[in-house]
């Protein structure tokens, strides 16, 4: 019990000092990380506004897993209000799924501003909280299931996923804007 203490007094001394780094392996065909097993740890009352830079948000895929996400920081217990996503610019049909999600997330009261940018790369979330999450493969690190009918298909949880690195960070000064 001691040492729980002192692992817990230690995280929170490096949160404070922002250095607190965490990496989880995601091994090829792994279950069991769906978005809120990855990202409830790090959801809490206090945050209000999230960044997404993830270049794939285009296909209806992808859109699905970005309104997943959506889905799991409404559950709450953070109190989102402002979600800023930036990504690239790719089909008709993402400008159409886009106003879908920004259109029922203001029925939760959260606004969505979306931007694009022909040069990003690199995948990163930001809570305002101080916790930053960068996944190698952004939000779409879910295998295609079987079939529609197959185990996995609605819950992330049972769906085997491709192998990619997830780096946590806290940092106090968490940018912003």
């Amino acid at each position: 019990m001691d040492r729980a203490e002192q692992i817990k007094h230690h995280v929170l001394k490096e949160k404070e000092e922002g250095k607190y780094h965490k990496q989880i392996k995601i091994v090829e065909n792994a279950t069991g990380y769906s978005y809120e097993n990855l990202f409830k740890p790090y959801v809490d009352e206090m945050l209000t506004e999230v960044w997404v830079e993830d270049p794939y948000i285009r296909h209806t895929h992808q859109l699905y897993n970005f309104l997943r996400f959506c889905e799991m920081l409404i559950k709450g217990p953070s109190k989102v209000k402002k979600i800023n996503l930036l990504t690239s610019r790719d089909e008709d049909q993402q400008m159409s799924g886009l106003q879908e999600i920004k259109n029922s997330l203001q029925d939760f009261g959260v606004t969505l501003e979306v931007t694009f940018s022909p040069s990003i790369h690199d995948r990163e979330i930001r809570f305002d909280n101080g916790w930053m999450i960068k996944i190698g493969r952004g939000l779409d690190y879910f295998k295609k299931p079987q079939s529609r009918y197959s185990i996995g298909y609605c819950d992330y949880d049972l769906r085997p996923c491709f192998e990619t690195s997830v780096d946590i960070f806290h940092n106090n000064h968490t940018r912003k804007t």
